[in-house]
Formats: C-alpha cells, sequence, structure tokens
C-alpha cells in the first residue's frame, strides 16, 4: 500500500496498478469556477476545478484561486498522462491521477462487486442535496458522545452533521473564519491534528499538499481518518486501510452542478455488510 501521495504516482508510472501512463492521453481537461450560497447561510463558497477526461473516467481536483489559469485546458489536453503526472502543476497532477485511478476501477465497479457502498442524492434544492450528502458523509463516523472530531475543510452543514452524530467538530480552514453558528475556525491544522479523535478531511487536502501530514499524524496515533473526496476521489481509496479509514468518493459530475438524483460512494476499511 502507498504511504504518500507521491510514492503512489511513482508506482502509477511504473505499471503496477493498471497501464503504464506513457500509453495513455488526457483526452480533455477543463477548468471550472462556481460560487454557491446555501440558503440560510452567510458564507459563499468559491471553488475551482480542474478536470481530466481519461477513456470513460473523469478526474478532478480543486485548487486555490489564481493557482492555476484556464489556459491551461488548451496547453495540456493531448497530452500523454505520465507527463502530467510528473510535469504539470499539483492540482493537474491530482486530476490526471484520479482520472487515472478511476478508469482503472470506477467506482460502480467497486460497488458491483460489494466494496463501496453506492449513496443516491436525491433530486432537489441545494440545501436538500448537500444535507444529504453530508449526512451521509458523518455517517462514516464510529464515535462515542462528545468525541472530538477535526473537521479540515469546513462546510457549514457537514459541521451541523458531525453534531448530529454526537460529536463536537474541531473546525479548520483556511478561507472561513467562523462557521455558520459562530464556532471559531482556525488555520491551525497542527493544532487540531494533536486534539482530535477522529478526523473528517476533505480531498483539498490533496491538492494543497497536507494530505500527506494529516495521513501520517492520524496513523501514529491510531485515530480513524475519514475523506470525503471530489478531489481525487480514487486517490484517497488507494490509501484505505493505509491510514484511511473511511472514504465518501463522489466522482464527477459533483451534487452541485446537477438538481438530479447523484450518486456517491461509501468505503469502509471494514465490511458494512
Amino acid at each position: 500500500m502507498p504511504s504518500s501521495v507521491d510514492g503512489l504516482i511513482e508506482a502509477v508510472l511504473a505499471g503496477e496498478h493498471g497501464p503504464l501512463p506513457s500509453a495513455l492521453v488526457a483526452t480533455s481537461v477543463f477548468w471550472i469556477h462556481h460560487g454557491t450560497r446555501l440558503a440560510g447561510g452567510d458564507t459563499t463558497y468559491l471553488n475551482q476545478y480542474v478536470l481530466v477526461r481519461l477513456g470513460g473516467s473523469f478526474g478532478g481536483c480543486a485548487f486555490e484561486a489564481g493557482e492555476i489559469a484556464p489556459a491551461i485546458c488548451r496547453d495540456s489536453c493531448g497530452t500523454p498522462l505520465d507527463r502530467l503526472l510528473r510535469e504539470a502543476p499539483r492540482p493537474l497532477r491530482i486530476a490526471a491521477l484520479d482520472a487515472y485511478l478511476s478508469e482503472a476501477r470506477p467506482h460502480r465497479v467497486a460497488a458491483a462487486a460489494g466494496d463501496a457502498e453506492p449513496v443516491a442524492l436525491p433530486t432537489g434544492t441545494p440545501e436538500m442535496r448537500a444535507k444529504a450528502r453530508d449526512t451521509a458523509i458523518a455517517g462514516l463516523l464510529d464515535i462515542e458522545e462528545g468525541a472530538l472530531v477535526g473537521l479540515i475543510g469546513v462546510v457549514n452543514p457537514l459541521v451541523a452533521a458531525i453534531r448530529e452524530r454526537g460529536g463536537e467538530p474541531l473546525p479548520c480552514d483556511f478561507n472561513l473564519k467562523v462557521t455558520q453558528w459562530g464556532d471559531p475556525v482556525t488555520d491551525d491544522m497542527h493544532a487540531v491534528l494533536e486534539r482530535a479523535e477522529a478526523v473528517v478531511a476533505t480531498g483539498m487536502t490533496l491538492s494543497n499538499g497536507s494530505f500527506d501530514t494529516i495521513l501520517e499524524r492520524c496513523r501514529a496515533r491510531g485515530i480513524p481518518l475519514i475523506v470525503y473526496a471530489q478531489t481525487g476521489s480514487a486517490v484517497a481509496r488507494a490509501f484505505l486501510g493505509s491510514g484511511v479509514s473511511a472514504l465518501s468518493a463522489e466522482p464527477f459530475p459533483f451534487s452541485q452542478f446537477s438538481a438530479e438524483e447523484t450518486v456517491l460512494y461509501r468505503y469502509r476499511t471494514v465490511s458494512f455488510a
């Protein structure tokens, strides 16, 4: 099992997870920028994604504003996948890696084999779908009442969902200062990792390079790490049983881009059956 993201990339480049990436081409590369403000909230979420199409699969990675420009789509489409994995800016590397691993084993195939649990997000408003998604994520927590849950990457419905599970969130985010309910949000990930009895982290940690640190600290402390991933959902899956305890994987198209029923996939390191 991989011990780091760079180690996973090297294994993929060596053909240990499927065909050699040098024989594959990124057919499409695209860039999305969108904003969301849920009803009843005062937080505007601004998100940017770069996505890679490989065969029948997509890989996605969120990134910080200004980190890469839309011109990357023109410059990168039609590029051999191994070049993207070696040379591209980190968000595009993660998107390419996600596309490769998603194509090697789509989440729907894992679900058909009984290795993942499909969860349908209902047709409806953004608020309905966000609540359903975050309830599904929080459902992966197996905690005692009052347990401190580090939340690295804050969305307000997930704060509420953790509380509904009996946990006490320790919110951490680079872009938010308080939650919808006035809880202070720290930007000190290390302090949260030292106090938490369980950690819930977004796939965005793959993009900003903090994932390996979170993984190592949760391993060292022997606490569960749950990842909720639009970014790098198949990348995070590669670490199940190697630091990641459970995963909510949401492949593209993501829930916020549709009002129709979509599916996310929940993985656990022990059978949920």
